[in-house]
C-alpha cells in the first residue's frame, strides 16, 4: 500500500533534520565551505515546509502509523533513540571526548532506522540507516585529517543523505 501521508511526512522529517545536521556542520568547517553548508540548509528548510503544508493538506490519508501496533513500535523506537543518544553525549562529554558527540548522535539515528523499517514496511529506511552509520564512522576518520570538527563531517554528511531521502519522499508522493 502507498501511503502517502508518510512519503509527504519523509520530507517534513527528513527536511527539518537535514536542515538541522546542515546547522550542526556550522561549528568548526573549513570556512570556505560555510557559505555552502548554509545554502543546503536553506534548501532543505524549504523542502521541510514543503513536505509540512504536504502533510497539513494530506492529513486524512492512510498511514502506516494508523496501526496502533506500529504506532506504539514507532514510539518505542524514538524513545529509545533518544535515551541511547542522550547518555552516550552526556558519557561523551564528561569524558572530555565532545567532538564525538556528533558522530555517536548520527550512528544512534541510523540504527533507529533499522527498527523504522517494519513499523513502515519500507526497506529503503535499511539503506538510510546504512548511509547514517557510514557517516557516523568515517566522520571520525575524515575530519582529523582534514582539520574539521567531527561536527562539520557528520553534518554535511548526515544534512546530505537526510535531504535525499526528504527528496525521495516527494518523489514517491508525486508517483502515486
Amino acid at each position: 500500500m502507498d501511503y502517502v501521508r508518510d512519503y509527504v511526512m519523509y520530507a517534513a522529517i527528513f527536511g527539518m533534520f537535514s536542515f538541522s545536521w546542515f546547522g550542526w556542520a556550522q561549528e568548526r568547517p573549513r570556512a570556505s565551505w560555510r557559505i555552502y553548508i548554509g545554502i543546503a540548509s536553506g534548501i532543505a528548510l524549504l523542502v521541510c515546509l514543503f513536505g509540512v503544508y504536504l502533510s497539513v493538506t494530506h492529513w486524512d490519508a492512510p498511514s502506516a502509523l494508523d496501526d496502533k501496533t506500529a504506532f506504539g513500535n514507532y514510539l518505542i523506537s524514538v524513545y529509545v533513540e533518544f535515551f541511547l543518544a542522550a547518555v552516550g553525549a552526556v558519557a561523551l562529554i564528561r569524558w572530555k571526548r565532545k567532538d564525538y558527540v556528533a558522530p555517536w548522535i548520527a550512528f544512534i539515528v541510523g540504527i533507529h532506522f533499522i527498527g523504522l523499517k517494519s513499523v513502515f514496511d519500507d526497506p529503503s529506511l535499511y539503506v538510510l540507516a546504512a548511509l547514517l552509520v557510514i557517516v557516523s564512522i568515517v566522520s571520525v576518520f575524515l575530519a582529523p585529517k582534514l582539520k574539521v570538527a567531527n561536527s562539520a563531517i557528520t553534518g554535511i554528511g548526515s544534512g546530505t543523505v537526510l535531504f535525499a531521502f526528504a527528496v525521495i519522499g516527494l518523489i514517491r508522493y508525486f508517483s502515486v
